[in-house]
């Protein structure tokens, strides 16, 4: 058992024993009695013995035990809060606590709106820059623009050192219908004062969705949340009406989320009777889900996208249309998280994410990876495909061959820790350059891209796309961003040609994003990407 967990527990068994052992130490230094009836009165007496101890509930009983007779004044709420997590964490690596305070923000990150003033905002130089403003929403309808500065919230000024992204989410966002104060400089000079009206903010989980090529469509979706799903239906009908009949869609780096949206895209894509996927459980039995034949992709010819962060509802995605032979899976081998939780309510405004059964995909594999060593070790594991060579090369992986499975074409596939591509894309060395970390890490290449599309805003208001690529083309972006960087603080080195390629390529889509969207800024991004590269090739070829 954890070391951390024993201590509290220790804790209490030791203030057991300290009473009992000071109980009899107390009795020796009385007469002795002249009788056993005696003695047996005298220990009938022990505060031990006064307490209705129940031999079901040991935990509960010996922080009873603790509050009352531990020699200091001790807040047992604080080491419930404690004892709690690491309780959890014995279970499995999934199962957790979620104190009061903190759950508000975790459950947001499935939720798919909130109240808020409606901008997309980033920090640079200290100060709050608005990058885009939700049409629609309450800063579009008083007429805030991208570009703003909000230099003061409710009269406080809100710039300088130590200003940071949470500071600025606590500070705008709010209840729906509440009023917050903002004041904005525009330009150098002009300052203009707001009282901006909080509304229902959409939070969309679907991050692009275009023409990648004239037939096949792209779609990357961030997680599943309460509405992907129709999020999902929407942007694939606009596609179709663009004439895709092929689709890319890009679950990397997506973690998961609720099941019940998952199944529901799943059906899109596969035809009636379909097993989709099934869960079972020591208190589950086992609850299938199966397509109902309405979807409105079955004839699209599907590629799916996965990494090694790719996780849960995202498995069940990729492993679905993998075993009933209805996509291409490309890229590395998923997370391999095959424990599905629920969430129950404490009482006390915290809640508790329990495993109450796993996940299996339609041929029969549970790919959840093994957790018995740790949750630390669990984790690690990740590191450890980097050191052990599997993210860069597809020999490097060892196959469980005791969990083989089969998909319904025939095709043999693997259990035991995560979704195996059909095609397999190792990660892009050319991004690890130590260079281009450091732009990153040090936020200067982000920074430069804000900083530039702040002066040229009404220089490429009315470029469409194409031509404000042609003019960040001709403009030596990436002469512009290494003097940026050497004047704050990253010294210019020999960059190969590759490495230059990306930089430019990473510059040009922040530009674009913070001109126009997340659809510009994929749009460019991903034109430099290996694995669209791969995907758009396995779609042609599967003609």
């Amino acid at each position: 058992m954890n070391r951390k967990l024993l201590f509290p527990l220790m804790l209490a068994a030791a203030a057991i024993c300290g009473i009992y052992i000071g109980d009899l130490a107390s009795t020796s230094a009385r007469p002795t009695p002249s009788t056993d009836k005696k003695t047996n009165t005298d220990l009938q007496q022990s505060p031990l013995n006064r307490l209705d101890i129940s031999p079901g509930n040991k935990l509960q009983t010996m922080l009873k035990i603790i509050q009352l007779f531990y020699v200091d004044k001790v807040d047992t709420d604080t080491i419930i809060e404690k004892v709690l997590p690491q309780l959890l964490e014995e279970l499995d690596p999934h199962s957790v606590y979620i104190p009061a305070k903190d759950l508000e923000s975790v459950d947001q990150e499935l939720k798919s709106d909130f109240g808020g003033i409606g901008v997309q905002f980033s920090i640079l130089s200290d100060t709050i820059n608005v990058i885009s403003v939700i049409s629609g929403g309450p800063s579009a309808m008083l007429g805030l623009m991208p570009g703003d500065k909000i230099i003061k919230v409710n009269g406080h000024d809100f710039v300088g050192e130590g200003l940071n992204n949470q500071m600025v989410i606590d500070s705008l966002r709010g209840t729906i219908g509440t009023q917050v104060d903002i004041t904005v400089l525009r330009g150098t000079t002009s300052t203009i004062d707001y009282t901006v009206t909080r509304g229902l903010i959409p939070m969309s989980s679907v991050d692009a969705a275009y023409m990648i090529e004239p037939e096949t469509g792209y779609i990357k979706i961030d997680r599943f949340a309460e509405r992907t799903y129709e999020e999902m239906v929407q942007n694939i009908a606009k596609l179709k009406s663009e004439g895709c009949q092929k689709l890319i869609v890009d679950l990397r780096g997506n973690s998961g989320g609720f099941l019940d949206v998952v199944n529901q895209m799943c059906n899109e894509f596969l035809p009636a009777g379909a097993l989709i996927v099934y869960t079972e459980g020591a208190h589950q039995e086992r609850n299938e889900t199966r397509a109902n034949g309405v979807g409105t992709c079955q004839d699209m010819q599907v590629a799916v996208m996965i990494d090694e962060f790719s996780a849960s509802a995202s498995e069940i995605f990729a492993g679905a249309m993998q075993d009933n032979d209805r996509g291409i899976i490309v890229g590395r081998r998923s997370f391999g998280k095959g424990l599905v939780q629920t969430q129950l309510p404490l009482g006390d405004g915290s809640a508790m994410r329990l495993t109450i059964a796993r996940y299996h995909t339609p041929s029969g594999r549970c790919i959840q990876r093994p957790y018995g060593h740790g949750t630390a070790e669990y984790y690690d594991e990740l590191a450890t495909r980097y050191t052990n060579g599997e993210l860069f090369d597809a020999d490097s992986i060892k196959n469980d061959e005791t969990q083989i499975f089969h998909t319904t074409g025939g095709r043999t596939v693997y259990g035991g820790g995560g979704i195996m591509p059909d095609i397999f894309v190792p990660r892009d060395s050319t991004r690890a350059s130590e260079y281009l970390y450091k732009l990153r890490a040090k936020a200067l290449l982000y920074n430069f891209a804000l900083d530039y599309a702040n002066r040229h805003r009404d220089d490429f208001a009315n470029l469409n796309l194409d031509q404000l690529i042609d003019k960040l083309s001709a403009d030596k972006l990436l002469s512009q961003l290494t003097a940026f960087a050497s004047r704050n603080g990253l010294p210019t080195t020999t960059l190969s040609t590759a490495e230059q390629h990306i930089i430019e390529c990473e510059t040009q889509a922040y530009i674009a994003r913070n001109l126009r969207d997340d659809n510009a800024f994929y749009r460019i991004i991903n034109t430099e990407d290996h694995g669209i590269n791969a995907a758009l090739q396995a779609l042609r070829t599967a003609d």
